[in-house]
């Protein structure tokens, strides 16, 4: 079992940007200390729901960093970037981290992010399938040309390329976020694992990664390709000597979190779109994830990999909203929950 922090770069009432950054690189470089497995790291636009707008620049700046740790983004908001300047960027990552990068890519929102970089609501909804066939070509091949709806260039060479033996396998790993049954095909059909939600029980995971199994067999993926898969499972984790005051920290900050970050979002088109309760929202998560003792934080994690068939986690470990006991979280999970999983 492979367990990373999930880092939102989230911006608590009453602090600034600049502090929120700073929680979001000192507990990535605590994760190292700690033995985790990987960094996530989250991006958003114009909203302190997370004040990360580069996921890919911050996981640079880790990797510059750490020694050991996988850094990943969790995710970089396809629709909004030309997925070549993305895939170049995910290929240096790749060579200079001595391959500990994971690319994470996503759909995103119809959020006004569309309209301030130009991408338009189309980009949204109709032009991820080829925005994604574009980016994973760019990690696989010598060379790239290409004649879509959005984009269009004559052949060019993959400098640099993600690496020197072209196979299927090359390159930095790709994972896809899935929210639906159309990502999942999406990602099954290119034999992309997939990053699954927070907001999801086990049995909803457990659904889609058969769903995705369905996809990936119809679509000619090897019986090899499918025990390769890897997803990753999204959670929250709160350690505490006692379950109620793991749960009493998230619900004292994260819904006044939720609440300013959630309400900041703007539709590119004017849609109503209705927000999750924050407080409701917060004890979902409670009951969801590891939120507790070091045991039932085991406990939960290895629950969840039996029905699930996931073996790797994201989970968020800033919820208090504050530097030192996001430290101590991060030690914690390392020193007293990774050992019960072994």
């Amino acid at each position: 079992m492979r367990v990373g922090s999930f880092v939102l770069a989230a911006q608590f009432p009453g602090q600034g940007e600049g502090e929120a950054l700073h929680r979001a690189v000192r507990s990535a470089e605590v994760a190292e200390e700690a033995g985790l497995d990987t960094v996530w790291l989250a991006e958003h636009h114009f909203v302190p729901y997370g004040t990360c707008p580069s996921a890919i620049i911050l996981a640079a700046l880790l990797l510059g960093r750490t020694r050991r740790i996988r850094v990943g983004t969790a995710v970089s908001v396809l629709p909004t970037v030309h997925p070549v300047a993305l895939g170049e960027q995910a290929a240096l990552l790749h060579h200079t981290s001595g391959g500990r990068f994971t690319l994470g890519v996503g759909r995103g929102g119809p959020w006004v992010d569309l309209e301030v970089f130009g991408a338009g609501l189309e980009a949204y909804e109709k032009g991820f399938p080829e925005s994604l066939e574009l980016l994973v070509r760019w990690l696989r091949e010598s060379s790239v040309a290409a004649d879509g709806e959005r984009f269009r260039f004559r052949e060019v060479p993959v400098v640099p390329r993600p690496s020197e033996a072209l196979t299927e396998a090359a390159g930095p790993e790709v994972v896809v976020a899935c929210t639906s049954p159309a990502s999942v095909r999406l990602a099954a059909e290119r034999g992309l694992s997939m990053l699954l939600g927070m907001h999801v029980g086990d049995e909803e995971k457990a659904e889609m990664v058969a769903l995705w199994r369905r996809h990936a067999r119809a679509s000619g993926r090897s019986p090899e390709e499918l025990l390769a898969a890897s997803h990753v499972s999204a959670g929250v984790c709160q350690i505490a000597d006692r379950r109620v005051d793991a749960a009493e920290t998230l619900m004292k900050a994260m819904p006044g979190w939720l609440k300013q970050g959630l309400e900041a979002h703007v539709t590119v088109d004017g849609r109503t779109r209705r927000m999750r309760d924050p407080l409701a929202y917060t004890e979902l998560l409670c009951g969801l994830h590891p939120v507790g003792t070091p045991r039932l934080c085991a406990d939960r994690l290895a629950a969840t990999s039996e029905r699930t068939g996931i073996s790797r986690f994201a989970l968020l470990v800033e919820g208090s909203g504050d530097l030192a006991a996001t430290e101590e979280n991060v030690r914690r999970l390392g020193a007293e929950v990774l050992p019960q999983l072994v």
